[in-house]
């Protein structure tokens, strides 16, 4: 679970006076009979509309709790898996932060600042269909959606293989229609960008942020996208919906970083890139510039494979706008 939270440990405190002194953490345990094995969160996640699942190692149960913003809690349950119903008034997808406070059997305690999404049941099937992987200020890497049917986008997930295991980018709830280009630019460099979430696409002032399509900013200055990459979508239930996998060069050095290889294996396991993930069926990336982006053929059938891709003719970068046909001939 891609969960994050700052996690303190309370297990009590002994001074023992008249000339008797004892600096070991176990003697203390065993004069107060705490266990030296505390609770340890595991993760949490929102399983439904009205259900919040948190995990430990050991079982506990909740002492206090609180959602910021407020969620009404109708039922808490104890074990090693507590589940928190909730009378669910936000959009899917939304952020929320929990406090929680959870003892053990021992009375070993532990408190939990945790963020989360709401659960979102209407996520629309979007396909990735472009990708810039170079950079020349002031125009940045993106990577460029389109909606295939209507939903909220809240909680849709954004990875790239070589920036680890974090998403990269994480929407907010955001209705959408079918056919939306939804370009999601991995630089902030520019004043007046912002996440174009309403019904105003021209909202966003960067560049290459047109009013055909929303427009989504990574709040960062590095590096986010590299020829030779794996870039997927995920949902909230870690389902990949769609994936591309590229690569720089044929031969498998391309794949000596093993979050790459990991990445690329796991976009193929769950049938988003076929027939395999090794570098001969990457999309060659070898080519790309500031000016030739790697774009799906948006008028063939999706193969989940480096068919669907190719590089496009200098000047045949199109964010936000369908893509060029016009194909790059070394």
């Amino acid at each position: 679970m891609n969960t994050y939270g700052y996690i303190v440990l309370s297990i009590g405190a002994l001074a023992l006076c008249n000339g008797c002194s004892c600096s070991s953490e176990s003697a203390i345990q065993q004069v107060l009979g705490i266990s030296a094995e505390a609770p340890v969160f595991l993760g949490c996640k929102a399983v439904s509309a009205q259900e919040i699942a948190f995990q430990f190692s050991l079982p506990v149960r909740v002492v206090s709790l609180h959602f910021d913003p407020p969620l009404e809690v109708t039922a808490v349950t104890e074990g090693v898996q507590v589940a928190v119903m909730v009378n669910q008034t936000l959009q899917g997808g939304e952020a929320v932060t929990v406090n929680m406070l959870v003892e053990d059997s021992r009375r070993n305690t532990l408190n939990l600042l945790v963020p989360f999404r709401t659960k979102n049941d209407r996520l629309p099937s979007c396909m990735i269909t472009e990708l810039r992987t170079e950079y020349a200020k002031p125009k940045v890497e993106f990577v460029e959606l389109k909606t295939l049917s209507p939903g909220n986008l809240g909680a849709l997930r954004l990875f790239i293989a070589s920036n680890g295991d974090k998403p990269v980018f994480e929407f907010p709830p955001v209705e959408v229609d079918a056919g939306e280009y939804l370009v999601i630019h991995l630089r902030s460099l520019e004043e007046g960008v912002l996440n174009e979430t309403g019904t105003d696409r021209g909202a966003s002032q960067g560049t290459e942020a047109f009013p055909e399509s929303r427009d989504f900013w990574v709040p960062d200055t590095k590096e986010k996208l590299r020829k030779t990459d794996a870039v997927f979508l995920m949902d909230q239930d870690d389902r990949i919906l769609d994936g591309v996998v590229l690569s720089e060069n044929s031969d498998a050095s391309s794949w000596a970083k093993a979050e790459l290889a990991e990445a690329a294996n796991l976009v193929n396991r769950q049938g988003a890139w076929l027939p395999s993930p090794d570098p001969p069926h990457a999309v060659p990336s070898k080519g790309t510039t500031v000016t030739r982006s790697i774009s799906r053929n948006e008028t063939a059938p999706d193969r989940n494979s480096a068919e669907d891709w190719y590089i496009t003719t200098t000047s045949g970068v199109t964010p936000g706008k369908a893509n060029t046909l016009k194909r790059y001939v070394p």
